[in-house]
């Protein structure tokens, strides 16, 4: 399986506050991937890391096989 999004422990700190706590994921070639959660549940937060638009406090995120913190574009 071609992983095609990967993350590994991304964290979110916003001052005393914890949005996102230590997501690890996979979604391979082809896989579907719903992301459901109430509101303030830190999906958009969760994804702005993922692409690259919101560094993380912590953790690793990467497209195919590139880490968005070395290669953001």
């Amino acid at each position: 399986m071609d992983t095609m999004i990967a993350t590994e422990g991304l964290t979110k700190v916003f001052g005393a506050k914890r949005v996102v706590d230590s997501v690890t994921l996979t979604v391979g070639r082809g896989e579907v991937l719903g992301f459901l959660g109430p509101n303030g549940a830190g999906k958009s937060t969760t994804m702005k890391m993922v692409t690259g638009y919101l560094q993380p406090t912590a953790g690793r995120s990467a497209i195919c096989v590139y880490d968005v913190l070395d290669k953001p574009i």
